[in-house]
């Protein structure tokens, strides 16, 4: 019988060294890996049909713009630039060569030119853009994916959302994007964007959802949907996709320090969007829903000034007169909870909800007053252009000086209070070490307002002022620059 020799008999002083066992560790290792790394690939999605069945619904935007103040190179003359043909050729050259006086635009002004993406969004060639890729704009051409192009006119605008809706006429077998919903997008969710960047027409770039009702500085009626897919410049106004194939937002801004894409973009929802089409498409002008408050973040001191266990909600720092907001009974210093149901965990979760709803439609607020949730009905209003139609009205006047704060105070001038917007109050003239400097308080603020109670005159303050209660932190409302804010000071 033959022998069968195996390796450990093979190589006894191997496998006692451990080399061989190692070597076998290694390789057990490598395969792991490369299986793993094999079945991560095989969970990325493929983007290549979603790509191929949308692109050819995105277009390309290009637009012109005249110099402002444009006039007739010609002005002044007994002739204008139609008669030319009937001069000699000597004078036509004359007044249109190169080197001519009257040549080019005047001033030598260019026309402005610039590029922008949209998407189609119905057969008779109603398109989806940006504003700011057509503002100003004299002229708007529109170039689909099988090289067409369309003039295309501008059906209305809304600056507010940064939204603008075209059309284009004579066209036939237009292709159409699917429009979904955003209402159900997930933060994670895989996302992918169809666009222009600096002209590369039908670039194709994706990422994931980042965060959901972004308010920016810029717009807060807007909860913008945060994403991390490469957004460039001619990017604006170009779809955002999901997997199935459906727009779920247009692509808006992104936030850059140099200029380029940094990893955060901005798009608008597409159920925002589509509302702001409709009201373009059908009334030529857009109508939100208006409280007529101005309010601010709660965060950790408030919470505890105000008796909540844990920051949420908006806390109104402003009843503008004549406003919805005051006719349905709400004050500066309450914290709105809650929207018809709906939680408020931010103070940027008020405003859209608050836009979303139908002018003259009425409003249930669950808001905390002095400890109390309370429930108000507020008849909501039409958004003004300015956005607020009347500041409120403090309250009265006097002055002195407090120690125990850090703070000195006056009476506040009529001048004063015309140009804060207030009838009442006491102004700070100097503010030293001690709580008020801590709690942010400046020279020149307007105080109204402490630990909830009206500060209407001197007396008033110094009573309150002597009544704090020592090292708990309460509300302070000051009116600076004319706007109205809450800080925290512990006495």
């Amino acid at each position: 019988m033959q022998k069968i020799t195996t390796p450990v008999a093979r190589y006894p002083d191997l496998f006692r060294s451990g080399l061989i066992p190692g070597v076998w560790l290694v390789l057990a290792v490598l395969v792991s890996t490369l299986w793993s790394q094999h079945l991560a690939a095989r969970g990325l999605p493929d983007f290549t049909e979603l790509v191929e069945e949308n692109s050819s619904a995105v277009v390309n935007i290009s637009t012109t713009s005249e110099p402002a103040g444009r006039q007739s190179r010609f002005q002044g003359l007994p002739f204008d630039e139609g008669q030319l043909d009937q001069l000699p050729p000597f004078l036509q050259d004359f007044f249109r060569g190169p080197n001519s006086p009257f040549g080019g635009a005047p001033g030598g002004k260019q026309p402005a030119r610039s590029m922008g993406s949209g998407f189609i969004v119905s057969k008779d060639g109603y398109v989806l853009t940006n504003n700011h890729v057509v503002e100003g704009a004299d002229e708007v051409i529109v170039r689909l994916n099988d090289r067409r192009e369309f003039a295309a006119t501008i059906v209305g605008t809304d600056p507010r959302s940064d939204m603008a809706v075209l059309k284009i006429e004579n066209a036939d077998d237009l292709p159409v994007v699917k429009v979904g919903s955003s209402e159900e997008l997930k933060v994670g969710e895989w996302v992918f964007a169809i666009g222009s960047p600096f002209g590369f027409d039908y670039t194709v770039t994706a990422g994931i959802v980042s965060a959901l009702g972004r308010s920016l500085p810029s717009e807060n009626y807007v909860p913008f949907i945060q994403t991390d897919v490469a957004i460039n410049p001619g990017n604006s106004g170009g779809p955002l996709f999901n997997l199935d194939g459906e727009v779920i937002g247009i692509n808006s801004q992104i936030y850059t320090r140099s200029g380029g894409f940094m990893g955060v973009s901005f798009a608008i929802p597409i159920d925002d969007a589509m509302s702001v089409f409709r009201q373009l498409r059908d009334e030529g002008t857009v109508a939100r829903g208006w409280l007529g408050v101005l309010i601010q973040e709660v965060n950790r001191d408030l919470a505890e000034t105000f008796g909540l266990k844990r920051p949420r909600g908006a806390l109104i720092a402003e009843v503008m007169v004549n406003s919805p907001a005051q006719a349905g009974g709400l004050q500066s210093g309450d914290i709105v909870l809650e929207y018809n149901g709906e939680e408020i965990e931010l103070s940027s979760d008020l405003p859209p909800k608050v836009g979303r709803t139908p002018v003259g439609e009425s409003a249930r607020l669950t808001v905390l007053r002095g400890g109390d949730e309370i429930e108000l009905d507020v008849e909501i209003g039409e958004l003004p252009e300015d956005g607020r139609t009347g500041r409120s009205k403090a309250r009265d006047h006097l002055g002195g000086k407090t120690g125990a704060l850090g703070l000195t105070v006056e009476p506040l001038t009529p001048e004063n209070a015309r140009a804060a917007g207030v009838e009442g109050g006491v102004l700070v003239t100097g503010v030293e070490r001690g709580p008020a400097l801590k709690a942010g308080i400046r020279t020149r603020d307007i105080i109204t307002e402490i630990n909830r109670k009206p500060v209407n005159s001197l007396k008033a303050f110094r009573t309150i002022a002597e009544s704090l209660p020592e090292g708990q932190a309460v509300s302070v409302r000051v009116v600076r620059q004319g706007r109205p804010i809450y800080l925290v000071m512990r006495p």
